[in-house]
C-alpha cells in the first residue's frame, strides 16, 4: 500500500522509510508540509503519517488538506506535542490514530493493519478463499497445509490488494498505481497486471481452479468473498 511520510527529522523519516519498505509498503517521503501539500493535492495515498510539528507548515492544517485530497487515505498523526488538546483536535479532524514520539516502529506497523483490518471490514488477517488460506501478514499463501511458494512479491501485492477490496472490480491502473505506486519504475509495462494476474491462476491452479479471482471483461479484476 502507497505511505506518505511527512516528518522534518530527516533520520526519522528515513528510519519509517527503510521499515515501512522492508514490510512491503511503498512509500514517499517529504521533509517539509510544502512538499507534502504539493503530493496530497496530485497524488493518492493508503496511508498518510503526519508529523505535527512542521517547521513551515502547521500539520493540522496538512490533515485537513490530506482528508478533503485524499479522502480514502488513513492518517496517522506523529507528534512530540505533549498536550492533549492537539490529539483530540486531530481526531476530532478525521485523524485514524496517532502515536507520541518517541514510538516503536512495530507498533505503529501494528497499528497500521489495525486500521486496514477495520477500514476494509476484516476480523483478522488470515482469508479463506475456497481451498486457500492467505496470511496477509505473514504473506503466505497454503493449500491444505502445503505452501505455495512460486508466488512473488508483486502476485503477493496484486491478490493481497484485491482482498482488501473484495467483490469490488478494480482497474487495471487502479492495481498498477497501487503496485508500483504513483512514479511507476522504469520496467513497468501496460500489460504487467494481466500476465501477473495468468501467472497467479496457473501457480494457483497446481493445486486447485482459484474461481474466487474473476476477470470483469472490459474492466479489470476482481475476488469474490462471502461477506
Amino acid at each position: 500500500m502507497n505511505v506518505l511520510i511527512i516528518e522534518d527529522e530527516e533520520a526519522l523519516a528515513h528510519e519509517l522509510e527503510i521499515f515501512l519498505t522492508n514490510h512491503n509498503y511503498i512509500t514517499e517521503v517529504c521533509y517539509n508540509g510544502n512538499s507534502a501539500s504539493e503530493k496530497i493535492a496530485i497524488n493518492l495515498y493508503d496511508f498518510i503519517l503526519i508529523d505535527l510539528g512542521l517547521p513551515d507548515y502547521d500539520g493540522l492544517d496538512l490533515l485537513k488538506e490530506a482528508k478533503k485530497n485524499n479522502p480514502d487515505a488513513a492518517c496517522i498523526i506523529l507528534t512530540a506535542r505533549a498536550e492533549v488538546y492537539d490529539r483530540v483536535r486531530g481526531l476530532d479532524l478525521g485523524a485514524d490514530d496517532y502515536l507520541a514520539k518517541p514510538f516503536s516502529l512495530l507498533e505503529l506497523q501494528s497499528r497500521m493493519q489495525a486500521i486496514i483490518r477495520r477500514k476494509f471490514g476484516l476480523k483478522q488477517s488470515i482469508v479463506e478463499l475456497g481451498d486457500f488460506l492467505i496470511n496477509l501478514t505473514d504473506r503466505v499463501i497454503t493449500h491444505h497445509e502445503n505452501v505455495v511458494n512460486t508466488i512473488t512479491k508483486k502476485e503477493f501485492d496484486l491478490i493481497a490488494y484485491l482482498i482488501l477490496h473484495k467483490n469490488r472490480t478494480l482497474t487495471r491502473t487502479q492495481l498498477s498505481e497501487h503496485i508500483w505506486g504513483s512514479i511507476i519504475n522504469d520496467d513497468y509495462d501496460s500489460n504487467y497486471i494481466d500476465a501477473h494476474i495468468k501467472n497467479i491462476r496457473k501457480k494457483l491452479n497446481i493445486y486447485a481452479p482459484p474461481d474466487w479471482l474473476e476477470t470483469v471483461r472490459g474492466l479489470g479484476y476482481k475476488i469474490k468473498m462471502n461477506a
